[in-house]
């Protein structure tokens, strides 16, 4: 099979490779950027364990040709954040215990973030309607969303703090 040229910023670095047009980005993302934190879970896409942002945009990568993506910035759970600072969300599921095996994290981290760039103060209902499609083994979901409701409070205060200092 005949192979492409592509190159994808990927938590801001471009990375360049040939792939042939089957592949998909989660594949690309493990193999050719060697990013494991983007998992294959299911590859239906009903699991959310492959979640990226594309773009800027949330995507299950099992989803994407790599070829798809060819010319375009995609972060993965790796880039998400500054390793010596966590962001709030991250914060919040370290303090709530939102994790266990790990897993499922990238896919809640990705999916809850989305929530809160439009709902900045979502209730239960609307953090369980946005973690629909992610599926967790392991926690029982409750410590998951008191995460992302924790992580809504932190991320308020932190705007807060912002907005002071300016």
């Amino acid at each position: 099979m005949e192979s492409h040229s592509i190159a994808i910023h990927v938590n801001g670095t471009k990375i360049a490779a040939d792939v042939e047009p089957r592949v998909l980005l989660v594949h690309f993302l493990r193999e050719q950027a060697g990013l494991t934190g983007t998992h294959i879970g299911c590859d239906t896409s009903q699991c959310g364990a492959c979640t990226v942002r594309l773009d800027g945009a949330t995507v299950k990568s099992c989803t994407v040709l790599a070829v798809q993506a060819d010319g375009h910035a995609v972060t993965t759970i790796e880039g998400l954040a500054d390793p010596a600072r966590l962001t709030p969300l991250q914060q919040a599921f370290h303090e709530r215990h939102a994790l266990q095996c790990g897993f499922c994290t990238p896919g809640m981290i990705f999916a809850a973030q989305a929530l809160l760039d439009y709902v900045p103060n979502p209730t239960e209902a609307q953090v369980r309607h946005a973690l629909h499609g992610n599926l967790c083994r392991c926690t029982g979901y409750q410590n998951i969303v008191d995460a992302v409701l924790l992580a809504s409070r932190l991320q308020q205060s932190e705007d807060l703090r912002v907005v002071e200092a300016t």
